[in-house]
């Protein structure tokens, strides 16, 4: 029988990996606004098995209602999705001389598994209440299930990056503080997402009615207090800190002599993002959380992450590169 040849990995650029690798990372943002929508119109039991849908692939009636249209379709997605980042480690494996990006990839493929068997306990333990908190053990999986998907995004657009001409093709000095603050806003981002997700699914997107105060007459903190209201005032504080955080980050940029264009006009995107996710969100109180509103709000914040993750990780890109991986 004869020996499987060995992997023929070379060093330089792969247009073709690059590409997929960009088309796995557009993919998980397809995921997270089915995922967002299903949530928003209260579809994520629309079937009560899985990994099956009602004990099929192909469901009865899913095509014309809604809510199970959503909750499919969204289990189809990140069906795929799981094709394409197994796919995507396997390229980087057979082609990618750089051990950091297999390990990189390899990560995906564990974050994307973790993260379709969490969906699938979200269903499954739905009907099993959590007394202490008030909630079902489904619903803090569904809680767990939003923050690893911001995770994979993140994952799988430094893997995109990674594998660009541009990010090969020369190195990228900015100064320590530009790599700090893009660590912070990245930080910041990501616990208000995973903010966002504990009060998306304690149904407190309401819980505060008004908007930008926190009260009809115009009080900044609100008059009675519970964990809804809590969690809702964090999420709303931590937006103040994160803008604070985010033109910190944009100034640095705009102040470091070695920032590409491609960081100056993206660090610019940041803050138009953080300013229509602002917009939309103030838009979900007055219309009193319009389903389409509050998806366009989870697909802004994550492209948001995303953004501010991106010039992170471009920041950093000369010490990844240089890092001795045994």
């Amino acid at each position: 029988m004869a020996a499987l040849p060995l992997p023929q990995r070379t060093p330089g650029h792969k247009p073709g990996l690059a590409a997929f690798s960009v088309a796995a990372a557009i993919w998980v943002f397809v995921l997270v606004t089915l995922g967002a929508f299903t949530t928003s119109i209260g579809a994520g039991m629309a079937f009560p098995d899985w990994p099956l849908s009602n004990g099929s692939l192909n469901p009865k009636g899913w095509l014309t209602n809604v809510a199970m249209f959503a909750e499919h379709s969204h289990r189809l997605s990140a069906g795929l999705m799981t094709i394409l980042t197994v796919a995507l480690a396997a390229w980087i494996w057979r082609t990618e001389e750089r051990r950091w990006l297999h390990r990189l990839s390899y990560f995906a493929v564990a974050l994307v598994v973790v993260q379709a068997v969490v969906g699938g306990l979200r269903v499954l333990f739905e009907p099993v209440q959590v007394e202490a908190v008030d909630t079902s053990l489904g619903r803090l999986f569904a809680m767990l299930h939003a923050c690893l998907a911001q995770g994979l995004a993140c994952t799988l657009l430094a893997i995109a990056v990674s594998c660009s001409y541009a990010w090969i093709g020369r190195p990228i000095p900015v100064g320590a503080g530009v790599r700090r603050l893009g660590t912070l806003c990245c930080a910041l981002l990501f616990i208000q997402l995973g903010v966002a997700a504990v009060m998306r699914h304690s149904f407190a997107g309401l819980a505060i009615p008004t908007f930008p105060w926190s009260t009809p007459d115009g009080g900044l903190l609100p008059d009675t207090w519970n964990f809804r209201i809590g969690i809702h005032f964090a999420h709303r504080l931590l937006a103040c800190v994160i803008a604070l955080a985010v033109v910190a980050f944009a100034a640095s940029i705009k102040r470091d002599p070695a920032a590409t264009p491609a960081m100056r006009s993206g660090v610019a995107s940041l803050v138009g993002l953080l300013v229509l996710q602002v917009i939309v969100g103030a838009a979900i109180i007055r219309t009193y959380r319009n389903p389409t509103i509050t998806t366009v709000h989870v697909l802004v914040g994550a492209v948001t992450l995303a953004t501010a993750f991106w010039l992170t990780w471009l920041a950093h890109r000369d010490s990844i590169e240089r890092a001795p991986v045994p």
